[in-house]
């Protein structure tokens, strides 16, 4: 069995709290953009900028991996960057994966209106490979890849 360590290291354990999500049925493209940007906002107004975007009021900023993406109303103005998607999937995972660190913080004794996220990363997960058989004996690959989501948060 592979072992895992998170990507941030810091020396004062007491201030902190962690969580990781493995195996996100998500493709990692759209977790990265998801993750790049609430990095640095508080928890809970992260909170309830992903539940913005899972009912589709908030688009995305898609900085990265943009090619051919249509421009959304509201995102320059916030953002100062016009192309973004809804990729209500990935904020879905990451709502959840939210909420069990702000559980893991209020459990450390932590207070939760005061966390702030530090660290937050998105990898790439394990790839799930199968094979369609087609006709006259031929078969077409279907990989489904997957993701690995860590965050840390810090009290101020």
């Amino acid at each position: 069995m592979p072992t895992w360590h998170y990507s941030y290291k810091t020396r004062d354990e007491s201030k902190i709290a962690k969580a990781v999500l493995f195996d996100v049925d998500v493709s990692v493209k759209d977790m990265r953009e998801v993750v790049n940007a609430i990095k640095g906002l508080k928890v809970d107004k992260a909170i309830e900028f992903l539940k913005k975007v899972i009912e589709k009021k908030e688009a995305i900023p898609f900085k990265r991996y943009k090619g051919k993406i249509a421009h959304r109303r509201g995102l320059a103005a916030k953002w100062k960057w016009a192309s973004g998607r809804y990729p209500v999937k990935a904020a879905k995972h990451v709502l959840k994966l939210l909420e069990n660190v702000k559980n893991n913080a209020e459990n450390k004794g932590l207070d939760t209106e005061s966390l702030v996220i530090v660290h937050i990363a998105a990898h790439k997960g394990i790839t799930i490979k199968r094979w369609m058989p087609r006709a006259f004996g031929r078969a077409t690959p279907k990989f489904d890849h997957r993701s690995n989501v860590e965050v840390v948060v810090m009290e101020v």
